[in-house]
């Protein structure tokens, strides 16, 4: 099992720190994400996502992971959890989600993360605001 090194991803994501996560992306690490669109979601390479994370923690007072599982899987781990925080204004924000961790030589390969759409609502209103500020 990789305890570690899940332990040490969601660690860094928590706290921000974008060169821990890159450190534990392999080569060419791809990132799915479902949602609409051509193949029921979105792709993305490691500093796209490693972007996502940094705003992530920047964006939400609070940010954690709880209700965490995770069980092995020959060439990985599938972890589920609900991460929490607070927006801005201090709004909650819980998302429930199931990642597919695909691990090789010790670092992640490659991540199929279903996440519960309606819950991260909040955060694309969040960013899509953010983005009219600077326009």
């Amino acid at each position: 099992m990789h305890q570690e090194l899940a332990d040490r991803f969601i660690g860094a994501i928590t706290a921000g720190d974008v060169d821990t996560l890159r450190s534990l992306y392999a080569p060419g690490a791809l990132i799915w994400h479902n949602g609409p669109g051509e193949g029921g979601g979105e792709e993305q390479g490691v500093e796209d996502n490693l972007r996502t994370l940094r705003w992530l923690s920047r964006n939400l007072e609070g940010f954690r992971y709880e209700e965490v599982r995770r069980d092995p899987l020959p060439d990985g781990y599938v972890q589920r959890h609900v991460l929490r925080g607070n927006l801005p204004g201090g709004d909650p924000v819980e998302i429930a989600a199931c990642l597919f961790v695909t691990v090789d030589g010790g670092r992640i390969a490659r991540i199929e993360e279903y996440a519960d759409t309606r819950g991260s609502d909040p955060l694309r209103a969040l960013a899509a605001a953010q983005r009219a500020a600077r326009a």
